[in-house]
């Protein structure tokens, strides 16, 4: 293969005449579309048409024109505000995926393979392809055979095989998907190997004229967002009660209480009706302010906003969310089925020893006898999926699987060239278990390669030391057996390698008889972090499964050092014995399962069905394209992030170091998040209730409302965007995976959060109604006929409650600073709003009807508003108690 191949000066003078492969960007929402689309909320157009009614009474001289001002820079403000929030999380959270999710291509260059971005092919470069690569540009085989589903560009399923061109073959036919020659980007490869040359790049594509098409978002909901919006609709009908009957409170307070509950001063109010009408149009305000508040409509999206907010971190530990329905329901995972080698090993494989049919071992491939070492190279070095890549004067292993690498690594010991040339291959796959390789030239032979149970009893002889055949007798074929089992026991898996002189048929091995070359005995270590990181994983509630297509002995001795065994009646078998079990047999068992050994694809979806049948939130890992299933099926997909792209693109999240550690970290930011947006609930819902019960109860006590409509507003913006920011940044700390997993169907709001809430918005009502009907909190501010003294302070002591108890609302701990340092933009989000509110008061006047406070009103405002943080460690304290 090595006259395949551009030059890199040929890279250049292709890339400036034909361009690169990126794809034009889809353009997503700008700015101005989302801030359009906010301001054409049903509920900001019924303020707007208020506020404009308002506006024209201004001009009839029956309001004044600080009011219409204060409300419409509020409503601009805070929906600018929110607007740019929303727009600005979800470009970071984008850009980040979009850098993380690059696809690598094994282009042959300058001599050699080299691994480079897709975005950096050129029109000519040759592509090596193998299964479970994606196709990254529109070209034509130039070697070897592969099938490729091409569903995405035209939605049919059945496979469509490709065989190298002809010479002289053109690209005519455009979108000939049929034909056998072309391959197309987008398209996937399920199996084979072979190379392709690069006709058409980046928009030139068939992928590219039709990407906007293609790129469809998943819009399914997870547990998580169903809740919230279960909750969202709870709370929205209890604002629009209480919008309805504030606004019905207000005009009985208007029309009746002001006019002494005179019959004859009620009808001469009625008779102005351009005061009636004024009334009217400021309770239609006032109600759809409180609803506006009340209405959680940023519940839903405070997922998005934590997500994105902790995407960053997330990527640091090798976590890449391709879908935030993952990471939402990562956290309430019940079971999780895992894949063992790079996940729960190293990953590091290395072949430790050869052993051939004999019984004899081998710890250097070197001190094999020279016909069984010619025998046991070519059985290596022409049956693989990887190749050796010498670019740039350094050699390297690329393609294939982790196992596939390893044992090239070890062929290349004793690599030697015997002339022979690869005529048909079978490539490995996770149900057949094998491998295989048709040669001809000093060599005819057909080289097969894979798990002993399924190619040793084909056997019916060994090659000996001289590289002749000997027969295969009953007490050679126990003491081999003895050998692999001794080998699987100390957690080396065995790979045995055999030849035939019958050529391939088909897709199917030779039918003539087989000769054993020997077993690779292969070593994996357990990462030690993973032992911890099981541990940790277990402790939080999760059964964790491991899945593996070893052999039953080596499966569990790395489950017995891992730590996923620990004793008892845990349940190891193998996928033989796990299709014999009914679902029904299954189920019941399954909460014992530890180990499914020469696990198939087709058991990882059966398991994580039954499970979910059971109610059980799973989680599954994996890298092949046969993985692609299950982890579409599972409420959670973790992709290795050195597995197939099909496997990664079927996943709602990539674990870029493909370690446990970093699924157990994914499972701790689940379950991080889980808890600030319960930590934001309780700030939120705290201050919706009591603004709601305040502003109903004043007017019938016969009190104007002490939160003007662009105080209200003031309000939200603190309480929806504000608060979400500073919750947004919440520390994943260790003690989240010491809790349960969350059931599916618990409600979200629990009964520590409503004792919260309704402790604070009961003291919130209290405190409030201290304040403007004492005589004794009326003395602490100036008097001044109109109580706007009173009332400035009463809004500044509303906003810093709010303050102080998100302190509260953010940690259970008796420490309302426990780890705060984790989370400096909480305290930058609290000091805004602190300093905004002081500078309002100052400078806010007629407008936001604030006029100043001297440093004694400072002092009783803060008091007041600091009462919130004893009154909820009380509670607290109370909730401690057994």
């Amino acid at each position: 293969m090595a006259e395949y191949g551009l030059s890199g000066a040929q890279v250049e003078a292709s890339r400036a005449k034909y361009g690169d492969n990126r794809l034009t960007e889809v353009e997503s929402e700008g700015f101005l579309d989302k801030l359009k689309d906010n301001f054409g909320d049903p509920m900001i157009k019924i303020l707007c048409v208020a506020l404009a009614i308002n506006v024209l009474f201004v001009f009839l001289g029956q309001t004044e024109w600080y009011e219409s001002a204060g409300i419409a820079i509020a409503v601009a403000l805070a929906t600018l505000v929110s607007t740019y929030s929303e727009y600005s999380n979800e470009n970071a959270f984008q850009k980040l995926q979009e850098e993380a999710s690059k696809i690598q291509c094994k282009v042959y260059r300058d001599g050699g393979i080299l691994d480079i971005p897709i975005d950096d092919i050129v029109v000519g470069d040759c592509v090596m392809l193998q299964t479970g690569d994606k196709i990254p540009a529109d070209g034509a085989m130039l070697e070897g055979s592969i099938k490729t589903d091409q569903s995405v560009l035209n939605g049919e399923t059945a496979e469509a095989g490709k065989t190298p061109a002809p010479q002289g073959f053109t690209d005519e036919g455009g979108m000939d998907f049929l034909n056998p020659h072309k391959v197309f980007r987008g398209s996937v490869v399920c199996g084979g190997n072979g190379v392709m040359e690069v006709r058409s790049v980046g928009d030139g594509t068939v992928y590219g004229q039709i990407a906007s098409e293609l790129q469809a978002e998943d819009d399914r909901d997870s547990p998580l967002k169903v809740k919230l919006g279960r909750l969202a609709g709870q709370i929205s009908r209890f604002g629009y009660a209480g919008g309805v009957t504030i606004a019905a409170a207000f005009l009985f307070q208007r029309i009746v209480i002001r006019n002494s509950f005179d019959m004859a001063l009620i009808v001469q109010y009625c008779a102005n009706w351009m005061q009636v009408v004024n009334d009217a149009v400021h309770a239609v305000m006032l109600a759809v302010i409180i609803v506006v508040m009340a209405v959680p409509e940023g519940l839903p999206l405070m997922i998005a906003l934590v997500s994105a907010l902790n995407m960053g971190k997330m990527l640091k530990d090798n976590v890449l969310v391709r879908k935030i329905v993952g990471i939402e329901t990562a956290g309430s995972l019940n079971i999780l089925f895992s894949d063992k080698t790079g996940t729960i090993t190293k990953g590091l494989l290395e072949v430790m020893t050869f052993v051939d049919g004999g019984g004899r071992g081998y710890d250097d491939p070197e001190k094999a006898p020279d016909g069984l070492k010619r025998l046991l190279s070519l059985s290596i070095l022409h049956n693989s999926d990887s190749v050796v890549s010498r670019a740039g004067g350094e050699t390297k292993i690329i393609g294939g699987n982790a196992t596939e690498r390893a044992v090239l690594a070890y062929g290349q010991r004793i690599a030697r060239d015997f002339g022979v040339k690869k005529t048909a291959s079978i490539p490995f796959n996770s149900d057949s278990k094998y491998s295989a390789s048709t040669v001809e030239g000093e060599y005819r032979l057909t080289l097969i390669k894979g798990a002993p149970e399924k190619i040793l009893p084909r056997c019916s002889g060994y090659y000996g030391e001289q590289g002749d055949v000997l027969p295969m007798t009953d007490a050679v074929r126990a003491n081999m057996e003895e050998k692999i089992n001794d080998l699987a026991k100390r957690a080396i898996r065995v790979l045995a390698l055999t030849a035939s002189e019958s050529a391939i048929e088909g897709d199917s091995l030779p039918t003539g008889a087989c000769a054993l070359v020997g077993v690779l005995g292969i070593r994996d270590e357990v990462r030690p972090e993973a032992v911890a990181a099981i541990r940790e994983v277990q402790n939080a509630g999760v059964q964790v499964v491991m899945i593996t297509g070893d052999r039953l002995d080596t499966a569990a001795a790395i489950a017995r050092e891992s730590g996923i065994l620990r004793g008892g009646d845990e349940v190891v078998l193998t996928s033989d014995e796990l299709a014999k079990m009914t679902d029904g047999e299954v189920k019941a068992a399954l909460p014992n399962f530890r180990v499914v050994a020469r696990a198939l694809p087709s058991d990882k979806s059966r398991l994580v069905t039954l499970a979910q049948e059971l109610g059980l939130v799973a989680g599954m890992t994996g890298d092949g394209v046969n993985d692609s299933p299950a982890l579409k099926k599972a409420d959670v997909g973790f992709a290795m992030g050195g597995g197939t792209e099909v496997a990664k693109e079927a996943s709602d999240i990539v674990i870029l170091d493909n370690n446990f550690a970093s699924i157990d970290k994914a499972i701790l930011y689940g379950r991080t998040i889980f808890n600030s947006i319960r930590k934001f609930i309780i700030f939120q819902l705290t201050i919706n209730v009591s603004a709601v019960v305040i502003s109903f109860v004043a007017p019938l006590l016969g009190m104007r409302n002490p939160l003007t409509i662009t105080q209200i507003l003031w309000v939200n913006l603190v309480m929806d965007t504000l608060a979400a920011l500073a919750f947004g940044g919440e520390p994943a700390l260790k003690r989240f995976m010491s809790e349960l997993p969350k059931r599916r169907e618990e409600s979200i709001v629990n009964r520590y959060m409503w004792s919260a809430i309704l402790t604070g918005a009961l003291w919130t009502f209290a405190v409030s109604m201290f304040l403007l009907r004492s005589k004794t909190a009326a003395g602490w501010f100036r008097p001044d006929g109109e109580d706007r003294f009173l009332l400035t302070g009463f809004f500044a002591f509303y906003i810093l409650l709010a303050a102080f108890n998100a302190f509260n609302a953010r940690t259970d701990k008796m420490n309302l600073f426990d780890n705060i340092g984790l989370n400096k933009g909480f305290l930058r989000v609290i000091a805004l709003i602190v300093t905004i509110q002081v500078a309002m008061t100052y400078l806010g006047g007629p407008v936001l009807n604030c006029y100043g406070l001297t440093l004694t009103e400072w002092l009783a405002v803060l008091l007041c508003a600091a009462s919130i943080v004893p009154i909820d460690l009380l509670r607290k304290l109370q909730g401690r108690r057994p």
